[in-house]
């Protein structure tokens, strides 16, 4: 595959592409938009999509992580508790919003037997949660006891995605780890 320039007019096309996948599936829905829709909103030849993201599904995916930057700093506030609720909030947050979720949706449908970009960008953040802690749980833990419960909702029960939920999700893990309920 050829390398992804990411500045200049690439860049503008793929903010374009984004801008108009993101307005065509808050109008739509994620499975009613197609490439030469994306093109015709995005003003691009649906060559340049295809080019970069070789098919639908792919460039679903991509747009549904891309806004959760996985750059972006983790919480680190000296608690592992508040660290881990703001880190879930802000997926929930992220995923409240309708286009998010059903973007994620749209993601998810076509990942398959691979691992999405947005599982692999929250298992490698919360790999760094748990390195983070003296705690005696594994990223793995974070994710099926905190994220899993999280994208559940998103996609079975959109309307459940509160605020409350992080705090729920964060207290059931540390509640399944003496160790880490008495240091948090």
């Amino acid at each position: 595959m050829p390398e992804k320039r990411t500045g200049g007019r690439s860049a503008v096309v793929v903010a374009q592409v984004r801008s108009a996948v993101e307005e065509l599936v808050r109008e739509r829905g994620a499975e009613r938009v197609t490439i030469p829709l994306i093109a015709e909103r995005a003003g691009v030849n649906p060559t340049s999509i295809y080019r970069r993201w070789g098919d639908l599904p792919t460039m679903l995916n991509d747009i549904a992580t891309y806004r959760l930057d996985s750059d972006r700093p983790l919480p680190d506030t000296g608690s592992l508790r508040a660290d881990l609720i703001a880190w879930a909030g802000e997926i929930v947050a992220h995923y409240a919003k309708p286009v998010n979720a059903a973007l994620l949706r749209g993601g998810a449908a076509s990942a398959g037997d691979t691992e999405s970009d947005c599982l692999r960008n929250r298992r490698a953040e919360a790999q760094v949660l748990a390195d983070r802690s003296s705690s005696a749980f594994a990223a793995d833990d974070l994710i099926e006891l905190v994220i899993a419960p999280i994208i559940y909702r998103v996609i079975f029960l959109p309307w459940t995605l509160t605020p409350e939920l992080a705090v729920r999700c964060v207290d059931r893990l540390l509640c399944h780890t003496p160790e880490v309920a008495s240091e948090a």
